[in-house]
């Protein structure tokens, strides 16, 4: 159910304010997600006595002398924040060592005394660099003990960014699978379903490597919903999926016969209880581990609204659990728009409509864009010649699918404005090729890396 926020300013938006009001919003968005302070935000040094420091991370206490090392893992677009971060908080000379892993481009220059190794790798399609430091975490826990405290970091991207493949799968087969599935359209849920029973640290497998150590996970949540088992493909969470789930997603697609020979083999040996499952609910090496979320979709939402109300537009928040094809959900959200234009129901403008959660693209064509490219384009194509309204849509990590654009901006003249710059609308959305349209008439979203990840903000401004 929407949100409305009461207006507490007399400031009266404007057709000319549209896209800076829209970029405004959305960096407020974005800002409110940034995964660094919400670390920050999470995690407390007590003092207490200098022999005695205990690290309180929300409602658990941890007295650091019970402990001989802190190890740090992790992975995600937003991990090099949430390290620096973490040491900051704790102080670097706390932790004994650590590795975590980044999408190329979104890593920072380690800090003074950092003992926590930054390593780049490829995302969505996982590669040699990401395999090489996920075998790396897997042997730096395979060491700890029950003196041993491991803080894993996990934000959006972590599954591509941690492949380790159980043999005889290799890289270059869990590369064509995710890439399959991606093009098929598979949701996250769907895609990490199959990922964990491929993976030596998906699926609450990390947590059963760092046995019996104490292990919290601090998690940037870019699920829909927020659910543990699916945020990285749960590392540290008991799996409440099957090897059987697993080919249930690939005969939805119709991959059962696309994907490679060692990967089906591997899931129906598992399913036929050939191989060991994911560790399950109530497992007893969970006892020492804890989960806390310290950013989400909602949490970014809410600043938005803020932000919004600032700027003099009624704030609605439709849904932080947005899901579905991209240009079928644009097509409804912007039904209500031209019901707020046509009615004043159900908000009277001037009203900002917000939405999050994480759409999906069945690729079709051979272009290029992204989900929130084609949000816009397909909001475009439905409210053609419609004046006075505005969509933003972009990703809160500043990249939208296989491009340097985080998306894009959209309004009832971008059809017409694309076809004099000889980009017609229609045949670019067919051939899910949005990024030249928008590139064309200046109104893609750049970010660059933003050092979050917490899905899409959709945000519609109708005056």
């Amino acid at each position: 159910m929407a949100t409305e926020r009461s207006l507490k300013t007399a400031r009266r938006p404007t057709r000319a304010r549209l896209r800076p009001d829209a970029r405004a919003i959305f960096d407020a968005a974005v800002k409110a997600a940034s995964a660094g302070p919400a670390v920050a935000r999470a995690v407390t040094l007590h003092r207490q006595a200098p022999a005695a420091p205990m690290l309180q991370i929300e409602n658990l206490h941890l007295p650091l002398a019970g402990f001989d090392r802190i190890l740090v893992v992790g992975a995600g677009k937003a991990a090099a924040p949430m390290a620096k971060a973490l040491e900051n908080v704790a102080g670097a000379a706390r932790i004994h060592s650590g590795i975590v892993v980044v999408k190329r481009g979104h890593g920072q220059p380690p800090a003074r005394g950092s003992r926590i190794e930054i390593r780049e790798a490829g995302h969505p399609i996982p590669d040699g660099a990401g395999f090489e430091a996920a075998h790396e975490i897997e042997a730096l826990l395979r060491q700890a003990t029950a003196r041993d405290l491991v803080l894993v970091l996990i934000s959006g991207g972590a599954s591509a960014l941690l492949p380790a493949p159980v043999p005889p799968v290799t890289l270059a087969d869990k590369q064509k699978t995710t890439d399959l599935l991606l093009r098929a359209g598979a949701d996250i849920f769907e895609l990490n379903t199959v990922r964990k029973h491929l993976s030596l640290l998906k699926g609450g497998r990390l947590a059963a490597l760092a046995y019996p150590a104490t292990v919290v996970a601090l998690l940037l949540s870019d699920v829909i919903g927020d659910p543990l088992t699916v945020i990285g493909s749960g590392p540290t969470v008991a799996d409440d999926t099957t090897y059987g789930d697993a080919l249930r997603v690939l005969d939805k697609f119709k991959l059962t016969g696309l994907i490679p020979r060692s990967v089906l083999d591997v899931l129906e040996r598992g399913a036929r209880g050939e191989l060991p499952e994911t560790p399950k609910p109530g497992d007893p090496l969970f006892e020492s581990v804890h989960s806390v979320i310290v950013g989400s979709n909602r949490l970014a939402l809410d600043a938005a609204a803020a932000k919004a109300t600032a700027l003099g537009y009624r704030a609605a928040i439709l849904s932080s659990t947005l899901r579905g094809e991209s240009r079928v959900v644009a097509e409804t959200l912007a039904e209500i728009v031209r019901e707020i234009k046509s009615t004043g129901r159900p908000f009277p403008v001037p009203v900002c409509l917000l939405a999050g959660g994480e759409t999906t693209v069945t690729v079709r064509g051979r272009g290029k864009g992204g989900r929130n490219q084609e949000f816009a384009l397909a909001s475009a194509l439905a409210l053609e010649g419609v004046p006075d309204w505005l969509v933003l849509s972009a990703g809160t990590d500043g990249t939208d699918g296989p491009t340097d654009a985080a998306g894009a901006i959209a309004d009832g003249t971008t059809v017409a404005r694309a076809a004099a710059r000889k980009k017609p609308a229609r045949p670019a959305l067919e051939n899910n090729n949005s990024y030249p349209v928008f590139q064309s008439i200046e109104d893609l979203v750049e970010t660059g890396p933003t050092g979050t990840n917490v899905m899409d903000v959709h945000l519609f401004l109708v005056i």
